[in-house]
């Protein structure tokens, strides 16, 4: 097998806290007997899935502490409780369809989304939703839970995925938490499948004792690869089949509604633009990026973009209607977060001090959500739908499905 780097702490990475050296070395000990079960060679999707849901060791599965000031990343709902009034605004439209209230979450991270959707939607006048949250994380889900005890008569979680449902679904920043193929051009235009290995050459200085290594690729993930990397020598990149195989199960269980999948991302021609030479990996560790992702397993999350074009491709396939994709930004303005901002100032008293600090935070927030230079482009919106008409009020302006 091919060696191809040995990770590197990045400058500026915050210092480990001593307390958690045990763990590091734990989860290390883990992945090491993994990679031996795995003759040597554990391709990058099962080191990505090990590190984020292996049950005690994983990310997501562990227990960290993700979703506060301290933590290691912050949503869209965590900053304004306005980012789900306005898609409230949206899924009112689509439940009024469906002729059923039932809404379904995906990894509802803190339960501040739900919050301000059971919130919006309750003054809309739809008071009988039936909320629904799948969450693979056991302390998130009892964060949830706690945050959403006022409601829980409207609120249930799910072990698994349902096998019919009509009405909203919901998943904002879940494509990207899925685990990703890692591949690779060589220095013969063929493709490799990276994965990881425990490194030969150990070194007392070395921040990881895990290595990327490369194989052939065969399979359905040649032939994608095929189709989709550049023909360019080195070109790295990744290729999420969990999640087109998720938007092609939701085929099969959506009878009729739609789903609004909210993540950073891009389309096909740009997700493998020649100059993402180096893929979109990315890792967060304290409000810290960088894109080393052998090191700090378990305490740190990973992430890679999401290629639209693929998403939209995969629910073509499973019958599904593809009903807008949009920037977060003009979703958010489409849907009315500017009235929202103007209603919440008349409700202000703004001779209090305390009310102006109050409206300046909201402000600030909704600037992040829509600048161009945050979160309003990056992020992106994509409809995805069954028996649902169109138009959506969330896509009538600035629709980029021809970027597709």
């Amino acid at each position: 097998m091919q060696q191809l780097h040995s990770p590197i702490y990045p400058n500026g990475l915050p210092t480990l806290e001593a307390e958690l050296l045990p763990i590091l070395d734990q989860n290390y000990a883990y992945l090491t007997e993994l990679i031996v079960k795995n003759a040597g060679f554990l391709p990058y999707d099962q080191w990505m899935q090990a590190v984020l849901y292996a049950p005690e060791i994983g990310y997501y599965s562990g227990g960290s502490t993700k979703f506060h000031t301290a933590g290691d990343f912050t949503t869209a709902p965590e900053l304004s409780p306005l980012f789900g009034q306005t898609l409230a605004n949206q899924v009112q439209q689509i439940l009024l369809q469906c002729g059923e209230h039932n809404v379904l979450e995906f990894g509802a991270g803190s339960g501040a989304l739900a919050e301000s959707l059971l919130i919006a939607l309750n003054d809309l006048g739809l008071n009988h939703i039936n909320y629904s949250i799948l969450e693979l994380s056991p302390s998130l889900r009892a964060r949830q839970q706690e945050r959403l005890a006022p409601y829980a008569g409207q609120v249930r979680w799910l072990d698994h995925l349902p096998t019919d449902f009509v009405g909203c679904v919901i998943a904002n920043e879940v494509l990207d938490a899925m685990p990703v193929h890692l591949v690779q051009r060589d220095t013969d235009d063929q493709v490799l499948e990276l994965g990881v290995a425990v490194n030969a050459q150990p070194s007392a200085h070395a921040p990881s004792p895990f290595v990327l290594v490369g194989r052939p690729a065969t399979g359905d993930l040649l032939s994608t690869a095929q189709q989709r990397l550049p023909h360019i020598t080195g070109y790295k990149s990744e290729i999420n089949l969990q999640a087109e195989s998720w938007i092609r199960e939701m085929g099969l269980w959506l009878k009729k509604g739609a789903a609004l999948l909210i993540d950073y991302g891009f389309s096909q021609r740009e997700f493998y633009h020649p100059q993402r030479a180096t893929g979109t990996l990315m890792c967060h560790f304290r409000h810290f990026a960088h894109d080393e992702s052998l090191i700090l397993t378990g305490l740190q999350d990973v992430t890679a973009h999401v290629d639209f074009t693929a998403m939209a491709d995969a629910a073509l396939t499973a019958r599904l209607e593809v009903l807008g994709y949009v920037s977060q930004a003009h979703f958010l303005l489409n849907c009315g977060i500017t009235q929202l901002l103007e209603q919440l100032q008349m409700q202000l008293d703004m001779a209090n001090p305390r009310h102006v600090q109050s409206w300046t935070q909201q402000v600030s927030a909704v600037q992040k959500l829509v600048s161009e230079a945050e979160m309003g482009e990056l992020f992106k919106v994509i409809a995805i739908a069954k028996d649902i008409d169109p138009p959506l009020i969330g896509f009538m302006m600035r629709d980029r499905r021809d970027f597709l």
